[in-house]
């Protein structure tokens, strides 16, 4: 099946670059990592040419989007999501440990969604996307587009820092009952906040703190390196983890725990959890 899509733009003051301008443009690409995937993917031309990231554009020209879909590639996989819940706008689901929520993988949470999601009854229905991402590892809630209007209205948001995330982690060590960590990231400021919600003592690690997280930035890993830079990495992290203290076998202790934010079509403001999974029980029951 091939989809299509042409877009002429409009006056405008000056020569500005594809990558730039064309966030939004077409229904079927809507985020910045979509619109780059279709162009290193050659399926974008301004005025019949081939495009690249650098293609500038003035009023007048025409893109045109081209995709080449295969038949059964994201329809044919049956994995049931737990839906906390779902509008026609938007949808809230759980993410499982061991997937990824996106990528060249067959296994995807993305290639989940459509089996496991009703479509949205709105004009710009389009299929569902995660508007943000989860590590492979790392259990919890996430938030998902049903629309082409929802999904670049929500990762606006995230850019402009209007939903408020919040995870849960169990890490390693004595830890003050609360702080803030401002440590870079691949040379760009990050900040997260952290508060101690229960300790108890362990043969092994000394002691294990539940800790309630509240990134400021979204950065690469950010909470798992954040941590790792105060020597108390979470509890399962192989690859920030400190070597003699790395529980294999058990998954990441890290869990995306609540969202909050002002629905972008209904005005009210919403809030979501995911309880904790129970693996955490095991170690903080009284807390559950």
């Amino acid at each position: 099946m091939t989809t299509t899509e042409t877009h002429i733009v409009p006056k405008i003051p000056s020569p500005i670059r594809l990558q730039e301008y064309g966030v939004g443009v077409f229904m079927t690409v809507v985020t910045k990592s979509a619109l780059k995937k279709a162009i290193k993917k050659r399926f974008i031309t301004v005025n019949d040419v081939i495009a690249t990231s650098g293609t500038l554009l003035q009023g007048g020209d025409c893109i045109r989007l081209c995709i080449q879909e295969e038949g059964n590639a994201s329809n044919g996989l049956i994995f049931p999501l737990k839906v906390l819940f779902e509008d026609d706008h938007l949808a809230v689901i759980h993410k499982p440990a061991g997937i990824l929520v996106s990528g060249n993988s067959f296994k995807t949470i993305t290639n989940a969604l459509v089996q496991n999601l009703e479509r949205s009854n709105l004009p710009d229905a389009t299929k569902p996307q995660p508007v943000h991402r989860l590590d492979y590892a790392t259990t919890g809630i996430l938030l998902i587009g049903k629309t082409s209007s929802s999904i670049r209205v929500l990762n606006k948001m995230f850019e402009d820092k209007n939903i408020k995330k919040t995870y849960d982690a169990i890490t390693i060590g004595k830890m003050k009952d609360a702080g803030a960590i401002t440590s870079a990231i691949d040379d760009k400021q990050s900040h997260s906040n952290y508060k101690v919600i229960q300790s108890v003592f362990s043969r092994r690690f000394g002691t294990l703190n539940l800790v309630k997280l509240k990134p400021q930035t979204g950065r690469r890993h950010q909470l798992r390196k954040h941590l790792l830079s105060i020597s108390n990495p979470i509890l399962g992290d192989k690859e920030y983890g400190i070597t003699h203290l790395i529980l294999k076998g058990k998954g990441l202790y890290l869990h995306a725990y609540s969202l909050e934010f002002i629905h972008p079509f209904t005005g009210k403001k919403v809030y979501f959890k995911d309880e904790f999974t129970q693996r955490f029980e095991k170690i903080f029951p009284a807390m559950i």
